[in-house]
């Protein structure tokens, strides 16, 4: 079938022309233009804020749902793509308050890791309020099973915005940062969704594509960014035994792959349902299916508590729509809150323009124009006291021989990522290397500011690499100046073990790769861990995980998108691995 692809709007200035409309709508919002941030005009700053954002093209999330009774702000990127750590940390900055703040992201690697990033920046440089921001990743699609989805876990869907809403209603009434970070932790932990498409969307500024769907064919389990679904059914059946079979995705528990939710199936079980329309339905479809929705869950003997129906989570204008389900707590569960209370917090009113009316009882059964905010960032916390390394030249020549050997390594990494991914690792790499290069030069780096030198080199992984490598890198590097702050005055080894282990576990924050599984995760945890033992037997552990990536199945990263016969015929390394091995290898080289 064919699918909308003119557009009234020039795709270059779509999304900010978008968030001054929304700010024209809601004279209580305000827009900062350069970094896409909507946020409450007059904050109330004695309140916990609530911090969200991804791609555009989902509208009315994120930025609908910014106003009193919801978000504080929202961070928004282009089409589909995830804002960068900047224009978060500068959200972040903008709902500064006296309660602490909770990002909350959906589970897809560029928010997870931009988002995580700005967090793990913003702690780096306010060791004093490092704990006053917390990190919630919110993951309720069904369609991808466990075997499949082990490493990357469930992408985000619609049910995100009903930890929105929750989470806000309780900040709004004056919840602790605590309080708030659990209700919305439990939340997101007893939710389902599964989406279903006629046909993929259009992007804006894009060529026109053959149609994905022949006219009689539907799609299970498509994602909100033109994602491929994992299900393909001709002809269209009907809609009653559609939705059946879509809830029945959500609700089993005898399905290994996606029994993500304990439903007990046994009469007693009450939800929330949300039925959300993907950007392409009318109004007069997606009525009949709240109501074939609510009569299939009535014969499936599930108490529906409440209904959420509208747009809430699009994906352009998608012709389809997706079920939520958030499984209420029963009486006896243990460290659950109230079902009355997570109805009133989903009740409660809100200013946020994106937010669909809903009634506030149980179904019967069926049968000002934006101003760019030019004020400069909150005053930051002190730095903290400066920590040198015991050999100043050692340090620094440690550095450029690392940067050198990447430099020369790229070709190399450069060939072994045209097979076993995009091609632009050695790239990727080459330009992080000659930022810190640059950085060295200058002073920004160097042995008498270790902990100055680490936030220096995040930055520039940050800046220079860009992508899913330097958010990796500027992660790590972040944590590890958080990992030293307040040890010493003088690094030891023991120092930077703890340290480097510090770093690994907040990256594991942000990252579901666990070695082995053919990543840069693998060289780096090595190290790490035969680190206490010595650098040269450290550096060894590491070069040794690089070389058996050659034989490892991809469970993350590039490669698990890659087909493996090439990957096992050439053995080729991961090119994110063999960076780190080149790295740590010079590192050792430099410090002699």
């Amino acid at each position: 079938m064919a699918v909308q692809s003119k557009h009234f709007v020039s795709a270059s200035s779509l999304v900010t022309d978008s968030l001054q409309g929304l700010c024209v709508l809601n004279p209580n919002l305000s827009l900062d233009v350069a970094n896409k941030v909507v946020h409450v005009a007059n904050q109330d700053r004695s309140r916990v804020a609530l911090l969200c954002g991804g791609g555009s093209g989902h509208e009315p999330s994120h930025s609908g749902f910014v106003g009193q009774g919801i978000l504080t702000a929202a961070v928004c990127g282009s089409v589909f793509a995830s804002p960068n750590s900047s224009q978060v940390r500068r959200a972040i900055d903008l709902i500064s308050n006296d309660r602490g703040t909770i990002i909350i992201v959906k589970n897809y690697t560029g928010d997870v890791l931009n988002f995580g990033l700005a967090k793990e920046q913003y702690a780096a440089t306010h060791p004093d309020k490092a704990g006053s921001v917390k990190f919630i990743v919110v993951g309720d699609d069904v369609a991808v099973g466990r075997t499949q989805g082990y490493i990357v876990g469930r992408r985000g869907l619609a049910g995100v915005c009903l930890v929105y809403k929750i989470a806000g209603g309780l900040a709004t009434r004056g919840g602790s940062l605590d309080e708030v970070y659990e209700v919305a932790q439990y939340v997101s932990s007893r939710l389902g969704t599964i989406g279903v498409g006629l046909e993929h969307c259009h992007v804006p500024g894009t060529s026109v594509q053959d149609n994905h769907l022949r006219v009689d064919e539907i799609e299970i389990g498509l994602g909100i960014h033109n994602e491929s679904g994992n299900n393909r059914i001709s002809p269209i059946p009907p809609l009653s035994e559609l939705v059946h079979d879509l809830l029945k995705l959500i609700t089993s528990t005898t399905d290994p792959e996606r029994a993500f939710v304990p439903f007990g199936n046994d009469g007693k079980d009450e939800v929330v349902l949300l039925v959300n329309n993907l950007g392409g339905l009318s109004e007069l479809e997606l009525g009949a299916i709240v109501n074939e929705t609510k009569r299939a869950l009535d014969h499936q003997r599930i108490n529906v508590r409440r209904v959420l129906a509208g747009t809430f989570m699009t994906s352009l204008n998608m012709p389809g729509f997706s079920l939520t389900l958030l499984l209420l707590p029963r009486p006896n569960d243990k460290n659950a809150p109230s079902v009355d209370l997570l109805l009133a917090l989903l009740d409660d009113p809100t200013e946020a323009p994106g937010w669909r009316w809903s009634s506030k009882t149980e179904p019967t059964h069926t049968l000002q124009i934006p101003e760019s905010l030019t004020a400069s960032t909150p005053p930051a916390s002190a730095q903290a006291a400066k920590l040198r390394t015991t050999n100043v030249t050692s340090f620094n020549t440690s550095i450029e021989y690392a940067c050198k050997a990447l430099i020369t390594a790229e070709p190399e990494i450069s060939k072994m990522d045209s097979i076993a991914g995009d091609g632009d690792c050695g790239l990727t790499l080459k330009d992080g290397a000659n930022g810190v290069l640059k950085a060295l030069e200058e002073g920004k780096v160097s042995g008498e500011d270790v902990i100055g030198s680490m936030i220096a080199i995040s930055k520039v992984a940050e800046e220079a690499m860009g992508g899913t490598s330097g958010a990796l890198y500027s992660i790590f590097f972040s944590a590890l100046a958080q990992g030293l702050v307040g040890t010493s005055i003088l690094t030891t080894a023991d120092i930077w073990s703890i340290a480097l282990n510090y770093a690994l576990d907040r990256l594991y924050t942000y990252t579901r790769a666990r070695p082995p599984s053919r990543t840069l995760v693998d060289p780096l945890a090595a190290f790490i861990e035969a680190f206490p033992s010595g650098l040269e037997v450290a550096v060894n552990a590491a070069k040794d995980a690089a070389e058996k990536t050659r034989d490892l199945e991809a469970k993350a990263g590039r490669s698990a998108y890659v087909e493996g016969g090439r990957l096992r015929a050439e053995r080729i390394p991961d090119p994110g691995a063999w960076g780190v091995r080149v790295v740590v290898d010079a590192l050792f080289a430099g410090s002699k």
